[in-house]
């Protein structure tokens, strides 16, 4: 095996060749089966967007 085919990583390559659309898609259907059996509400998953957001922005200033 030549060094460079050691170092592709299997998803990059996947997500690289999907168009932005089939990208979202796949992480929707991810997201979905991974959320399938808890009891989260969307004001939860709004709230916990909210918060990781501001602690992305806060760290970039």
């Amino acid at each position: 095996m030549r060094p460079s085919e050691r170092k592709i990583d299997p998803g990059d390559y996947i997500l690289s060749v999907l168009t932005p659309e089939e990208r979202l898609d796949a992480a929707l259907k991810v997201a979905r089966e991974a959320f399938k059996k808890t009891k989260l509400t969307m004001k939860d998953i709004d709230n916990a967007v909210k918060s990781v957001r501001r602690k992305a922005y806060e760290k970039k200033r």
